[in-house]
């Protein structure tokens, strides 16, 4: 792996300047908001010293800057902080020697909160400092996990909340929803989406065999693979086009002819639905068997479903993947820029272009190789 001075000077992955701009923000006013109010909680007084330490500096960056980061949730800012100042001052207490207990305070805090699922790094400082402070109060200095640490850390908590709300972000971090199975005869089954491609047991696999704690959650990274996962398969398919791939021979009904005449003309071409039509040839809906054969003394346009999705010739077939594959729809009806209809695509033709492409690259990786 080659080393680019640069990135002493630059990061690999830089934060966009309105992000830089809106975790510096959210720091300012979090921490002036928590210094006031610890000030105010704690009877007024002119300086903010005993109330605001310095890790809750190092808080805030998490919390404002990175609120993703499962070490800046409410559990890990409230609970490692307060976790490490009672471990901190217990390690003073025991260990007479200030350099002995500060190394080990530091070490049991990280060791219990990972242990406890509330690692956060401030914690370590947190530690630090109660570890060279509280031997000297004695039992005492135990208030110092509740006031300053534990109140710095829930009022920091509590601005970090306001400010996601008012600037739209999440806070506590929420992963993307994943989509909920289909219901087939009472079981619970993965929708076509998730049916191929990596699983849940694969991703766990990986992150085991990284052997490395990653500043990300697992159900963040799972919607995150989704979405390269589709980029990817966006990026193959683009150049294919509706128009490429449509059956123009469309067999279609109109609108103003008789429902019974219609369903005959549905048996005859062994059709269940087909496409409606107006004088003009532009697109108003589909119609069913089973709707034609109940209002078969009505006109077509009376059984009509309306809902149809169309598409133009020129759009990619990557826009038709997700509703085709879905179960949302078994077609798509292909028209002009008048909503003429010029050709159909069912999901035969798409899983034919599938195979087809699928086909193409396997030969392409074989003779590459």
């Amino acid at each position: 792996m080659s080393f680019d001075p640069r990135a002493l000077l630059r990061g690999r992955h830089p934060i966009s300047p309105a992000d830089a701009a809106r975790g510096a923000a959210g720091a300012l006013l979090g921490i002036a908001a928590t210094g006031l109010l610890a000030r105010a909680l704690a009877g007024g007084g002119p300086h903010l010293s005993p109330l605001l330490i310095p890790p809750i500096g190092a808080s805030a960056v998490l919390v404002f800057a990175v609120p993703a980061s499962p070490l800046a949730q409410p559990r890990c800012v409230i609970g490692g902080n307060i976790l490490s100042a009672v471990v901190g001052v217990t390690c003073a207490l025991l260990l007479p020697q200030p350099a002995l207990a500060a190394a080990v305070a530091v070490g049991m805090a990280i060791l219990l909160m990972s242990l406890l699922g509330c690692l956060h790094p401030p914690g370590g400082a947190v530690a630090l400092g109660a570890a060279l402070a509280g031997a000297a109060g004695g039992p005492a200095a135990y208030a110092f996990a509740l006031a300053p640490v534990g109140l710095c850390s829930v009022l920091l908590v509590v601005a970090g909340m306001a400010y996601a709300r008012a600037s739209r972000r999440s806070y506590p971090h929420r992963a993307p929803a994943a989509a909920p199975a289909a219901n087939t005869h009472g079981s619970r089954d993965r929708p076509p989406s998730e049916r191929v491609g990596y699983t849940p047991a694969d991703l766990d696999s990986a992150l085991a065999h990284y052997g490395e704690l990653l500043d990300v959650s697992r159900e963040d990274l799972d919607a995150l693979f989704r979405q390269v996962e589709l980029a990817a398969h966006r990026r193959i398919h683009s150049e294919i086009r509706c128009g490429d791939i449509m059956s123009r021979d469309v067999i279609s009904v109109d609108a103003h002819q008789t429902a019974e005449s219609a369903l005959s003309f549905l048996q005859q071409h062994d059709l269940r639905t087909a496409p409606v039509i107006d004088v003009e040839g532009r697109v108003v809906g589909m119609v069913r068997r089973a709707e034609l054969l109940a209002g078969r003394r009505r006109l077509v346009e009376q059984v009509l479903d309306p809902f149809v999705h169309r598409v133009r010739p020129s759009t990619p077939i990557e826009a038709l993947l997700p509703l085709l594959s879905s179960g949302q729809a078994h077609e798509a009806m292909v028209v002009d820029e008048n909503r003429v209809l010029v050709g159909v695509i069912t999901q035969t033709d798409l899983l034919a272009v599938l195979y087809r492409a699928h086909i193409v690259e396997q030969v392409a990786s074989m003779r590459a190789a």
